[in-house]
Order: structure tokens, then sequence, then C-alpha cells
């Protein structure tokens, strides 16, 4: 029996139908979950930069501020006198400091004053006892000049920043601290006439300082944290940390062999597939970021990992397949159609289908389809078009979800508004742009007077709606160049660039004091409050971020102190 050539040419043109269709469906269903698995990669990655960069900030923030204890004038002087005066003014003030310290930061568990003779007696101490704060006193304060943290701090030059080991701490009488993953950061305090008196030391609550870097990543994800050496300090499975401890070592390399190359300082970041096992019910991709804790002497690393399961990729995987099974049948159909018809109206736009498909696996871009059609063709062609824009929709649902992790790395997650990180770095931005232009700029702490007692009184809940309001009043009396922060509990501050002078100054902070003044309804609870507020100005009262910071505070708490709801102007 003899076939004739529209025959042969019919069965060729469905072979080549048939076959390309399944080779374009397998290529654009590889390409895409090759997409979608790198896309979740560099999200994780990305996810576990922004919070080794937030752990690296809240260390130097840490940094910043033993050196801004340091530098007050009452904690020079408390370290001239002789032991025992523990109750006179300028200790009382010291304490008290200290104590505002750790009600604002909740992941401080210990300030201490310690002078550098006296064998390293504590001249001040407060800690963290439980969910309270207790001042150390006299006859309970302990000699420290045996302790590495002491001794080596009193070798730095002023303005040198010791960050210790972390470790489980085991000094007696450290209250919420003992039996605790603690580091500690220490800045030597120095004389006028640059003699070491002592030095500050603030331990800081390892576990709660990482409870508030991850408190806004999904539950589904795992944190992961070892030394410069591999030893984990955070893992999911507590039992895994701190076997250095207990005389044995647990280490990140073993579990996963590539952090290796991290812990040997080869390279900055490894991202891999880890999949299920036994111990490990699900398939998941984990990412590992190694980090300096700053310029210390030390040189202290920490490496920081973050897993996530690929649950939901792979269920999107699964419905790709199927998408595309579904396309390659239609398409396989329409071939024997094609084979029958032997039209180059058909293959024409089938190529030009090929060819759009190949494109989108190469750019993600959806190109041009016939889908107007109300043939085969045109069902075809919807067809593609549907999987293209579901898979084009799962990327951008990825990518958000990248965008979402920075802004919350940025910002207050109550109030919105620019949270220590954010703010700094728009501080240094602008103290840059105006040692350029040679202008000025202004610096505002703003302080609720007496919200503890809201708090207290009232509940969190109408104290979070306070913070809540008073971050919309001060929106509403600024600029859109300025800047509105909140640097944690009732305080605030606020970044004015562009000044003519102080006076501008004034009239901005008297116009937050008056909106601040006005009645609130929280919820059916009506409230009057007030603020204190502190200005310093660049470039009188100071060059950097640092010292402008030191002056406003200073500035505020000179309003406190003159009876408060008041607008105070740092004085040099």
């Amino acid at each position: 029996m003899k076939y004739g050539i529209g025959f042969r040419l019919g069965m060729l043109l469905a072979v080549f139908g048939i076959l390309a269709s399944v080779l374009t469906g397998y290529y654009s269903y590889t390409s895409s979950r090759s997409l979608l698995l790198a896309a979740v990669q560099r999200d994780l990655l990305t996810a576990t930069q922004v919070l080794s960069r937030n752990m690296r900030d809240n260390f130097s923030t840490i940094g910043k501020d033993v050196l801004l204890l340091s530098s007050l004038p009452r904690v020079a002087k408390v370290l001239t006198y002789p032991y025992g005066r523990s109750i006179d003014e300028d200790t009382q003030v010291v304490a008290s400091i200290f104590k505002s310290m750790l009600s604002t930061h909740p992941e401080y568990f210990q300030i201490r004053l310690i002078a550098a003779d006296k064998h390293g007696i504590e001249m001040v101490r407060v800690d963290r006892d439980g969910a309270g704060l207790t001042r150390v006193i006299q006859g309970d304060l302990q000699e420290k000049a045996y302790l590495p943290y002491v001794f080596e701090t009193l070798r730095l030059p002023s303005g040198g920043i010791y960050l210790s080991k972390i470790g489980v701490s085991r000094e007696i009488g450290g209250h919420s601290a003992v039996n605790k993953p603690t580091v500690r950061v220490a800045t030597p305090v120095y004389s006028s006439a640059g003699k070491v008196l002592g030095l500050i030391v603030i331990s800081i609550d390892l576990n709660g300082l990482f409870n508030l870097l991850q408190s806004d990543l999904p539950d589904t994800y795992h944190l992961y944290l070892s030394n410069d050496a591999g030893d984990f300090l955070i893992h999911p499975d507590a039992t895994q940390t701190f076997g250095f401890e207990l005389g044995r070592r647990i280490l990140v390399q073993d579990s996963f062999a590539p952090v290796t190359a991290l812990v040997a300082g080869e390279r900055p970041s490894v991202v891999m597939d880890i999949q299920a096992t036994d111990d490990q019910p699900d398939h998941r991709v984990v990412a590992f970021v190694r980090t300096a804790l700053g310029d210390v002497p030390a040189k202290r690393s920490l490496i920081v990992g973050l897993s996530q399961p690929l649950g939901n990729v792979e269920l999107e995987t699964t419905q790709l397949a199927r998408y595309t099974m579904q396309a390659v049948f239609v398409l396989s159909i329409l071939a024997l159609l094609m084979a029958v018809l032997v039209s180059h109206l058909v293959v024409r736009p089938l190529n030009k289908m090929v060819e759009a498909i190949k494109h989108f696996s190469k750019t993600r871009v959806i190109g041009s389809l016939p889908v107007q059609r109300n043939d085969e063709i045109g069902l075809l062609a919807r067809s593609f078009h549907a999987m293209q824009t579901e898979i084009a929709k799962h990327l951008d649902e990825l990518h958000n979800h990248g965008n979402t992790l920075e802004h919350a790395a940025q910002h207050d997650s109550l109030t919105g508004l620019a949270n220590r990180v954010l703010f700094n770095d728009r501080l240094r931005q602008a103290i840059s742009q105006a040692k350029r232009d040679k202008t000025s700029l202004g610096l505002m702490f703003v302080d609720l007077d007496k919200f503890k007692e809201v708090n207290d009184s009232l509940g969190h809940h109408i104290g979070d709606l306070l913070l809540k309001a008073v971050a919309a009043r001060l929106l509403d009396c600024v600029r859109e160049s300025d800047t509105v922060g909140r640097l944690g509990g009732d305080e605030f501050v606020v970044l004015l660039p562009l000044l003519e002078g102080q006076q501008d100054a004034l009239l901005v902070a008297e116009k937050i004091r008056h909106s601040i003044n006005q009645p609130l309804n929280l919820d059916g609870q009506y409230l009057i409050t007030s603020a204190s507020i502190g200005i310093a100005i660049y470039p009188e009262h100071g060059s950097d971020e640092i010292q402008l910071a030191v002056k406003a505070d200073s500035a505020m708490y000179m309003a406190k102190r003159g009876g408060s709801n008041r607008v105070h102007l740092y004085q040099n």
C-alpha cells in the first residue's frame, strides 16, 4: 500500500508537532521550576543578609550606648568617689540612667560601672531581675578586676569598645543573666586628664536580642547562629546549643557541610537545599551568612542562618507540571489537526507560540499570543497565557515578600515610623549633605511624660494606641523632607534638615508640643498627655550623629528636670 505525499507530510507534521509540544512543555516546566527555586533561594539569602545586618546594627547600637554612658560627666565623677558613697545624688542619677536604658532595651540584662582601682569594685550596678529592675546596693557590690572583660577593657584607648566571647553566664548574683547565653560590651571611662578611671559594661541577653530580630519572620523559618568556630549558639533544637559549655563540640559545619567555607573565611555566604530525612521531615532551603560584629579588637564574627520549607514551592511546581501537561496535551491535539489540514495557516501561529514560550522561559516576559482567535489555536494560546500569568504571579509574590522583609527591617512595627537603623542612616546622610552645602539641621528627642503611668493604669493596649496617635501627630507637624523615627518605648526622634536657624527648630518643637497636648480619644479613654523635647543643632552642637544625639538627649533631660512639657535647646 502506497501512501501519498499528503499523508506522509501530515504524519511528519503530526510527529513534529507532538514532539515540539512535549519538548517545549518540558523546557518551560524545568526552566520555570528552576526560576522559582532560584527566587526562593535568593529571597531567603536576602532575608538572612537583612537579619545579619540588623544584628550588626544592633551591636553597633549597643556600642554607641556604652560610649554614650561613658561620656556622661556624672559617670566619671562617681568613679572618683571613695567606695561607700552609694547614696549621693550623682550615684543615684547614674543608677537612674542605667534603669532608663534597661527599660528601653529589654534585651539588656545588666549595666555596671566598675572602678579601675579598688580591685575593680562595682560602683553602680543595675540588674534585670525577672520582670523588674534591681539596683544592687553597697555590700552586695563585687570586685571584678580578675575578669578578662574588665582588665582587657581597661587596656583600650578612649572610645575603644570591648566585645566578649558569647557564652553562658556563670557570674554569681547576676539575677536574670545567670545560666543564660550572654555577651558583654564594655568601654573604658577616662578623666579629662586622660587617666582611665574605670569602665561601663552592658550584659546582653543573646536570646532576647535574637527574639527581637526574628520577631517579624514567619513561624516556618528556622534560625541558626554559631560563633566563628562553628559552635551552635542558637538552633531549633535547644539541646544542640552551647555544647562547648558542656565539654563537647556541636558544630554547624558537621550538620551543613558547605558552611565549612564560611568558617574558614573563604566565602561570605552559602545557600543549599536540604532533602527530607527522618530527623528533618520537610524539604528545606537554608542560607548562611558570616558577619563581623563591628570594628573591635577581638574581631568577633558570627554565622547566621535561616531555613525555609519548600512545601509551597513544591506545590506550585506540581501545579506548574499539571498546567504544562495540559498545555502539551492540547498542543498535541492541535498538532494532529494540523497534520490533517496540512496548512501553513496553522504551522505559522504554532511556531510563533513556541518562540513566545521559549522567550518567556528565558526572560519571564509574557509575549504576544493569538488569544483572540476562536479556534483551537486560540484555545492553546489562552492556555499558555494562563500558565505564564500564573508563573509570573508567583514570581511577583516572591519578590513582594522580599520587599516586605526589607521594609520590616527598617521601620517600627507598631507606628510605622523609621526605626533606629533607618533613622541613623538618614541622619548620617543629612549631616553629610549639610557639610557639603554648609547648611544647618536640627535633631529633636521627644519623650512622652509619664508614659509608664499610662501603661500601668490603663494597660499596654492604650499605651500602644497613645504611641500610634503621637506618631501621627508628629508626622502632621513636620515637612515631607523631615524624618520622624521611634527609637523604642516612648522615645521619638525628629530630623529637620535645611534649617535657616535655631528659631525654626524651636517653632517646630513648640508646634509638636502643642499638638501632643491636645486631648486624645483612645478606644473610649479620654487622655491628655505631654512631652519633653530636647533640641540639638548642627553644626553648633556637634559635628557628627553621636555628638548631636548626646546633646539632644541631654537637652531632653533638661526639659524633664525643668518640669516636663517643655522644649529645651541645648546650650554649650
